[in-house]
């Protein structure tokens, strides 16, 4: 998650742990077969403190009150460590706190195999909290550590490191750090705030098909677009290609928000996702299967003709991530039938109207129109290095303990 690639890792599936060059970000990241491990697209952290809802694509991290504007910080938070809709004790005070409880217990996130082999994910953040404090099992494994003094200035506390470098505190510093990472003022913004000159007249008619419903002629996006943040917070059956090493072992597949309740309605539903910024986003959907805007929307527009196409013209192997993957159709067999098997349930749930996704009818026209309503989405500060640089770590530093991570793309250039 850097900001230069739009708060995410700009990878069609994320290359976490054991990467040929640790430090590449961006497309150039890769492991040694080339077959990424972590099933799902990273979403981006940015407006990461605009969630009410849940975080992760499946809300597996749930505020159970939903109370609006106070990211989670009300009524309590469920995780995977206490299950669904059950209060976890240990979530945290808001969303990001608890959903950064997580990627560093998972093998292929984070952890890596040879980090506390058999523990469990308690025992894991225990261990992560001492290694960076200098304190029991993890005394003497950072070389230069200097957290201490970084912990007692940013809580104002002069107590030692096994009281104040705690797991609970780490977590909260992250959180607070991806909440300070809002960027919400944009074209649209300004629009609504009266600058009848910040939207182009294509983005004006972008905007009217984007609210306009699809049986009136419209796009329909705002049933669950909406909202300042462009998401209902809720999660829908859009069937895009399941591919990758999906969430079920055996199959691939990727079974979305049923894995997290156990619902069977809620089978290959996932949240909406937020569309601020969403031009720098991408890849896009939980599977990162398309590249592009465009790919997105004739999907909406068709999505049984678009899932074919997507495999007639190669499935994942089409994407660069895995062009030199040896044998790459190979890799998830069972990926178009399980892509299908969305497609289906799709069309059961339009066939009951039990969907928000009904048929959309737009031309190529109307498609552009609304990707450039879009684009009217995007903080200028996004696209510009020196305004994220307060959020980027400083390169002529290596951090507290020498491990800093200097980020670069495939090139060697610094991101």
């Amino acid at each position: 998650h850097h900001p230069v690639l739009g708060g995410s890792d700009g990878l069609f599936l994320s290359v976490g742990v054991d990467a040929v060059e640790p430090d590449v970000l961006g497309s150039g990241r890769k492991n040694a077969d080339g077959q990424p491990l972590v099933p799902r697209n990273a979403p981006t952290v940015f407006n990461a403190g605009l969630w009410d809802g849940g975080l992760f694509w499946d809300s597996r991290v749930e505020s159970l009150g939903q109370e609006q504007n106070q990211n989670g910080m009300v009524s309590g938070i469920s995780t995977p460590d206490s299950g669904f809709r059950v209060v976890d004790p240990d979530a945290g005070s808001s969303l990001p706190a608890a959903q950064a409880r997580f990627p560093v217990v998972v093998v292929d996130e984070m952890r890596t195999a040879a980090f506390e082999p058999g523990s469990d994910d308690d025992t894991v953040r225990a261990h992560i909290a001492a290694r960076i404090g200098n304190y029991g099992v993890g005394a003497g494994e950072l070389d230069g550590d200097v957290w201490l003094p970084l912990f007692q200035a940013a809580f104002n506390s002069d107590a030692a490191a096994e009281t104040l470098i705690t797991f609970d505190n780490i977590m909260l510093a992250i959180a607070e750090y991806e909440r300070s990472m809002v960027f919400t003022n944009n074209p649209w913004k300004a629009y609504v705030q009266g600058d009848n000159s910040a939207l182009t007249q294509e983005q004006k008619a972008g905007a009217i098909l984007f609210f306009t419903p699809a049986n009136r002629g419209g796009g329909g996006c705002a049933g669950c677009h909406r909202g300042d943040k462009f998401s209902d917070e809720r999660h829908h059956g859009i069937a895009f290609p399941q591919i990758g090493p999906g969430k079920e072992e055996a199959t691939h597949d990727d079974s979305g928000r049923e894995l997290v309740s156990g619902r069977p309605q809620d089978r290959y539903h996932f949240r909406t996702p937020s569309l601020l910024n969403v031009v720098v986003t991408a890849p896009y959907t939980h599977s990162g299967a398309y590249a592009t805007l465009q790919q997105v929307l004739h999907h909406y527009v068709d999505p049984v003709g678009s899932v074919q196409e997507y495999f007639s013209n190669g499935g994942w192997c089409q994407l660069p991530q895995f062009s030199t993957v040896p044998d790459c159709f190979s890799l998830y067999p069972d990926a178009q039938a399980n892509s299908l098997a969305a497609i289906d349930k799709l069309l059961e749930e339009r066939n009951a109207r039990a969907t928000a996704f009904g048929p959309i009818n737009l031309n190529q026209t109307q498609i552009d129109e609304i990707i450039a309503f879009l684009q009217a989405l995007t903080d200028p500060c996004v696209l510009d290095r020196d305004c994220l640089a307060p959020w980027i770590a400083d390169p002529a530093s290596t951090g507290p303990d020498g491990n800093q991570l200097q980020a670069t793309d495939g090139n060697g250039a610094l991101l």
